[in-house]
């Protein structure tokens, strides 16, 4: 009677336990059953920033002489910017480097056999940070009243950016996170299921690129200044799981 029971019991546990790894394997299948899309979204916007940098010189034997004559430049370009309708709190001047410049004689063996003091050189950056576009660029191609003046100006390109990047990024991954649901949806459908929750999302890398442009996407995120015209995109990793 005892064996019987004993036996019993048994069969009961190996029944009990049967259904426990059936419901246990059936869960893990179940849940390995997903979708992996990734969704993009892109937008095209105008840059609301411009950027323009510039630089001066004045070379002189006497330090003062330099200095003054640098000052008298910074003023000359300041007022001449203003003409141009720029503000002067879009101005940021630098403050002066000093270099001491020397000129060498050299032995037939190419040592230096002397050296002479060849004067100062002071050098001073002016940036123009400001939100008319037009007006800057249109300054940074005609600096001939400068150059009349006797002020050579070494002007770089001029670059732009965009101040509600924060906003826009915001709006790509709202946009993309529905381009990836809409994907996986359609995935689920054509194979005769149905879309479950989002399991796992991860945000991919943030582009930003010139329009027409011919710029390769970079892994680590590409970030146009050239360009006034700019696209922004950003690709979102999603699962879903199906039901």
């Amino acid at each position: 009677m005892r064996t019987y029971i004993t036996a019993s019991v048994i069969a009961v546990a190996l029944l009990i336990g049967s259904f426990v790894l059936a419901g246990a394997y059936k869960y893990k299948y179940k849940d390995k059953k997903r979708i992996i899309v990734t969704g993009l979204a892109e937008k095209n916007f105008v840059s609301d920033l411009i950027v323009w940098n510039c630089n001066y010189n004045k070379k002189s034997m006497d330090l003062r002489e330099a200095y003054a004559a640098l000052k008298k430049d910074e003023n000359a370009i300041k007022q001449y910017l203003k003409g141009k309708g720029l503000k002067e709190s879009e101005m940021i001047f630098s403050s002066v480097t000093i270099n001491k410049e020397f000129q060498y004689s050299y032995t037939n063996m190419g040592q230096i056999s002397s050296t002479t003091f060849a004067g100062y050189n002071l050098i001073q950056t002016v940036k123009i940070e400001s939100k008319n576009i037009d007006i800057v660029e249109k300054v940074s191609r005609e600096i001939t009243g400068l150059i009349e003046m006797g002020i050579e100006l070494n002007s770089n390109a001029p670059e732009y950016y965009y101040s509600r990047l924060s906003e826009l990024k915001i709006d790509l991954l709202s946009k993309a996170s529905k381009d990836a649901k809409d994907r996986a949806g359609s995935i689920a459908e054509n194979a005769g299921s149905s879309l479950g929750e989002l399991k796992y999302a991860n945000m991919g890398v943030f582009q930003i690129t010139g329009q027409n442009s011919n710029e390769n996407y970079s892994y680590g995120g590409t970030f146009n200044t050239a360009s006034k015209n700019k696209t922004a995109s950003i690709t979102l990793r999603t699962e879903y799981a199906i039901d």
